[in-house]
């Protein structure tokens, strides 16, 4: 049954998928893993009729594309910080401690724990008792927010 339903829609599903992310590499990867899981999956996917296959191939595969893309735009983000920690001149310190207790929800002591202090994810998450994933979602939040604050200057 898998190498049928690989045979009717990889072609589709690349093409879709090319249009996604706009990688063919990544493309073909994508819905590899996506049969992958088809194959993991293989007694829900008896179950269901060859639309719903479809469907099921279709949504495997733009969930894959959006974790790839949350992946690639954190990589590009993580590029452009520094991976040690900055310390603001005199003069600016003012300035940046107005602005890190301007952001919302406690971002601003992320980010000193992170850009100032050069704690990792996993150290603040120990700290604040919070997996080191939300560390990163919220110091990604934290950076937006300051970019957006800091577009007038």
């Amino acid at each position: 049954m898998i190498e049928e339903l690989y045979t009717a829609f990889r072609p589709e599903l690349v093409r879709w998928c090319r249009t996604m992310i706009d990688d063919d590499h990544a493309a073909e990867d994508l819905v590899q893993e996506a049969f992958v899981r088809a194959i993991r999956s293989e007694q829900l996917l008896e179950s269901l009729t060859q639309p719903q296959r479809r469907a099921w191939l279709y949504s495997t595969v733009k969930h894959l594309c959006i974790d790839a893309l949350r992946r690639r735009r954190f990589e590009s983000t993580a590029e452009t910080l520094p991976e040690t920690p900055v310390k603001p001149h005199a003069q600016n310190n003012v300035e940046w401690a107005q602005l890190l207790e301007a952001l919302p929800n406690g971002e601003g002591v992320l980010l000193c724990m992170r850009y100032v202090y050069g704690y990792t994810s996993g150290q603040i998450g120990a700290i604040l008792g919070l997996p080191p994933g939300t560390v990163r979602s919220r110091l990604s939040a934290a950076r937006q927010h300051l970019r957006r604050m800091m577009e007038p200057w």
